[in-house]
């Protein structure tokens, strides 16, 4: 009998191999026998990453009211029923409330999942800031050749991918191990993950969002850096940010950056992401990332039906606008320009509701009820 299940195991083993399916058990050993059943907000520790680094710390300047208030019950019941581990509350450019769940604290370093998404495109905005990518519609087989051979590959730019308008074979399922985003996020190489996706249709007609639309967008951002994302992330945000921790992103055996997700940071240093925008680019009366550049990230797109920019989800249908970075399992670095207001929301909501057009509703009611509370 344990001749026959020894062979049986070594034939599942090779088969996975044959077929590629051999990143199933870096997900089982990352997720099942570490008592969880899915990628979580504390995995960074099991994948190799890149370090973002920071030089000199600057602490958050706290309002005269900083946490003298607490959090309605409305609120607090919503967190604590979708696992929250952190929430932060910034005002005019101050610290106005901040409380932390589940044995989380200000230290604690979690999972950006999705939020990344943003903060790739705000890389490929400084990259043409500085010259270092010629237009933001240059073609993405310019970067990488073979995508000529690939119908609709010549087409495809650099825009497209921002925009989740590139037209990628790429099923956005978080739940079924055998699609493109669980051999992405456990596998060991993201141009096979990547490289061997085809196009469906033609670049340019249609919003779909897709996780390895912005992993492209990163390999074209690296090639025209020459340098590490991550060192390039440090150099010109996380240091003119004033962080108060390094933070790590997630690579693959290569070094390369998962740019779909995976920046381990903590919420204080979200909030100064957001912070950024609100400030339309400038830090400390330097203006670090182009102002018009932002104002294309947070413009909605005619074909996300006024949902999606570049990087950024949006709601102008709300009486209180707003947009924000969004990542899996409800991660939200919030902004909401008309009070001058950033809210960061980090847990692990495997369960979240997409009623509002393919925004959470937690999201606007958060807006909704913070702003409430603290106007």
């Amino acid at each position: 009998m344990l001749k026959y299940i020894i062979g049986g195991a070594a034939a599942t083993v090779a088969l996975s191999y044959l077929f590629r399916y051999d990143y199933l058990f870096s997900g089982i050993a990352k997720t099942y026998l570490k008592g969880k059943s899915s990628a979580n907000i504390d995995d960074g520790k099991y994948f190799p990453s890149n370090i973002i680094a920071t030089e000199s710390p600057k602490l958050w300047e706290e309002d005269p009211e900083y946490n003298k208030k607490e959090l309605p019950k409305i609120i607090v019941d919503d967190l604590k029923q979708s696992d929250t581990a952190s929430l932060v509350v910034i005002k005019n450019g101050k610290l106005l409330h901040e409380q932390y769940w589940n044995g989380y604290n200000r230290l604690s370093k979690t999972n950006s999942f999705s939020m990344a998404k943003a903060v790739t495109v705000m890389l490929l905005g400084k990259a043409l800031e500085e010259g270092k990518i010629k237009n933001i519609d240059q073609k993405f087989y310019e970067f990488y050749d073979e995508f000529k051979e690939k119908e609709f590959g010549k087409e495809v730019t650099l825009k497209n991918l921002a925009q989740m308008e590139a037209g990628l074979n790429w099923d956005e399922n978080y739940k079924n191990p055998f699609l493109p985003n669980a051999k992405a996020y456990y596998g060991r190489n993201l141009a096979k993950a990547t490289f061997s996706r085809n196009f469906k249709e033609e670049p340019g007609t249609k919003f779909e969002y897709q996780s390895g639309s912005t992993q492209l967008l990163g390999f074209a951002v690296r090639k025209a850096l020459n340098q590490s994302l991550a060192s390039y992330l440090s150099e010109k945000f996380w240091i003119p940010l004033g962080m108060e921790q390094n933070a790590e992103w997630s690579v693959d055996d290569s070094g390369m950056e998962k740019t779909y997700c995976c920046i381990h940071s903590n919420a204080r240093d979200f909030a100064k992401l957001g912070q950024l925008f609100l400030d339309n680019g400038r830090v400390n009366d330097v203006q670090i990332l182009n102002s018009d550049f932002i104002e294309q990230m947070r413009s909605p797109t005619e074909k996300s039906k006024d949902i999606y920019g570049m990087g950024f989800w949006i709601n102008n249908d709300n009486p209180i606008r707003h947009y924000y970075f969004l990542g899996l399992q409800g991660q939200y670095i919030i902004m909401i320009p008309e009070r001058h207001m950033v809210i960061v929301k980090t847990g692990s909501y495997n369960n979240l509701p997409k009623n509002d057009r393919g925004r959470p509703d937690q999201v606007k009611f958060l807006v909704n009820e913070t702003v409430k509370h603290f106007q």
